[in-house]
């Protein structure tokens, strides 16, 4: 199959901006952003503004465009830094769990986990977690001194959010209902849908893609813990890890207070609707 489409120069990305409306105020700045940035993420980033097809609404600023671009891109940072902690909080209580029940190696068992457990799929994937791995010093530890064998304390630490979700999820439900219990304060399958949602919101982040007026897959499950119907916004989902983040005063204190600070300096009171706040 043929593509028909050529690659345009900065000075035809400007003209083609311009021709569908886009106002640039200082085309030097314009220039400099179109070369430090793929322009195909930039107009990812005007989607929202177009009025229909090659045509953007009155009014629409390059500027503009990149201070929420500039936002976007802060606010992900911010983001990943409290879910960082969620991540290592998870890998603790989680792993110290399941260890004391069913031992150190308890892991590679499938009798340690539910029913529809795919453990030749898990132990694959821990085989490849220590290929990829290799070199990190706790591997080579295990290599050298236990031959490989590595206790789930010490492979925890090489799972990323997603092997943890999907860890959590393959659990007894029994053990998965005392954990959520004791930890989280509320019914396991809460915990467990809100584990895959806050996957999805890490790997966007981790991935720069775009928060600013985008939507995740699934909506937040309903706890009874929110104060708003929840659904598919990146302020549900910021909630629903407020109720896994370890310690709710700091992320009062801190991940709010930032993100206040954040919406002042790039000026987006107004625009924050388009997160669903």
């Amino acid at each position: 199959m043929n593509y028909n489409k050529s690659p345009a120069t900065i000075k035809q990305q400007l003209d083609i901006l311009k021709s569908r409306g886009c106002i640039i105020d200082n085309e030097e700045y314009a220039v400099k952003c179109l070369t430090n940035i793929n322009y195909y993420r930039i107009a990812h980033y005007f989607a929202p503004f177009l009025e229909e097809k090659g045509k953007y609404f009155d009014n629409t600023r390059f500027e503009d465009i990149m201070k929420i671009y500039d936002f976007d891109r802060t606010l992900r940072r911010l983001i990943l830094s409290f879910l960082e902690e969620i991540e290592i909080y998870l890998r603790a209580v989680i792993s110290n769990y399941h260890a004391i029940k069913y031992g150190a190696t308890g892991y590679l068992n499938a009798s340690s986990f539910d029913n529809h457990h795919n453990h030749k799929a898990f132990l694959g994937s821990i085989e490849r977690m220590i290929e990829l791995n290799e070199k990190e010093g706790l591997v080579m530890h295990h290599n050298k001194k236990y031959g490989g064998v590595m206790p789930l304390w010490a492979i925890v630490e090489l799972f990323s959010f997603g092997n943890i979700a999907y860890f959590y999820a393959d659990m007894k439900q029994p053990d998965k209902k005392e954990l959520a219990a004791a930890h989280f304060g509320m019914n396991f399958r809460v915990v467990e849908d809100r584990l895959m949602c806050l996957t999805d919101m890490r790997n966007i982040c981790a991935h720069y893609n775009r928060l600013y007026d985008n939507t995740f897959e699934k909506p937040i499950k309903d706890g009874g813990d929110f104060d708003f119907p929840p659904d598919n916004t990146l302020k549900s989902y910021l909630r629903a890890a407020k109720s896994l983040y370890p310690d709710k005063a700091k992320w009062d204190g801190e991940f709010i207070t930032s993100l206040e600070m954040l919406i002042r300096k790039y000026d987006m009171q107004d625009k924050m609707k388009a997160y669903g706040f």
